[in-house]
């Protein structure tokens, strides 16, 4: 089914609807897809026990440079 397809048909509906029942048709503008984020990581216990160690090494490395 093509897109003119289906709006001749949805049209057919539609004014079907009018005449049958006597109702109302509200149209409405699709909605925008929700804008996606980049997906991150969250940092296992592992991954900050790993950055604390590597912080304290740094520090050692720059007391011990004169």
């Amino acid at each position: 089914m093509t897109k003119d397809e289906l709006r001749a048909e949805l049209e057919r509906q539609e004014q079907r609807y009018k005449d049958v029942y006597g109702g109302e048709v509200t149209t409405y503008a699709a909605q925008p897809d929700p804008e996606r984020k980049p997906w991150r990581k969250r940092a296992s216990i592992l991954d900050q026990a790993f950055a604390q160690e590597l912080q304290k090494i740094e520090k050692e490395l720059k007391a011990e440079e004169p």
